[in-house]
């Protein structure tokens, strides 16, 4: 994927190509609204993370199951985990409103797993949306819809295992 930053006026365009094994190209353009920094230091998963604009700046360590040792810092599954989390509950949000669906108090769970693959380590997804007070039917369909427009579930789809569920 190759990526071309156009200025318009004040905001940045992205224009990201995508390239298939068959070769076509499919160019989606994208105008930024929001760009988020942030910096990791140190030995990677035994280092730190600071955002630019100093909100996070958290230390990380390797969990224990991956033969660190844990501990009282956070790791970047952790990170993505809550961030996927918020973006689909957001998406969730937005599914609910054009389908004139009318939510109480809602949740998203985001689990994510890292692993061995054949070519190294990869990551898996589960999200869970609990959603009371609806028919079943709808919030399976309420989250299907989420997934679809989640900038994490477009940016992830093809490259990793994502699942997702509702409960009532």
């Amino acid at each position: 994927m190759s990526h071309d930053r156009v200025q318009i006026g004040w905001r940045v365009a992205l224009i990201h190509t995508t390239v298939d094994p068959t070769g076509s190209k499919e160019s989606v353009t994208m105008q930024v609204l929001y760009t988020a920094e942030a910096t990791a230091v140190g030995e990677g998963r035994n280092g730190e993370v600071r955002s630019s604009d100093g909100v996070i700046d958290e230390r990380l360590v390797v969990p224990k199951e991956m033969g660190g040792p844990g501990g009282d810092a956070t790791n970047p599954e952790q990170l993505f985990a809550a961030g996927y989390a918020a973006c689909f509950h957001g998406a969730l949000k937005l599914a609910a409103r054009e389908a004139k669906v009318q939510l109480g108090t809602t949740e998203v769970t985001a689990k994510v797993g890292i692993g061995r693959t054949d070519d190294g380590l990869g990551l898996t997804v589960e999200l869970v949306a609990r959603i009371p007070g609806v028919e079943r039917s709808t919030a399976e369909e309420l989250v299907a819809k989420a997934h679809q427009i989640c900038p994490y579930s477009k940016a992830t789809r093809g490259n990793i295992e994502v699942a997702v569920s509702a409960t009532v």
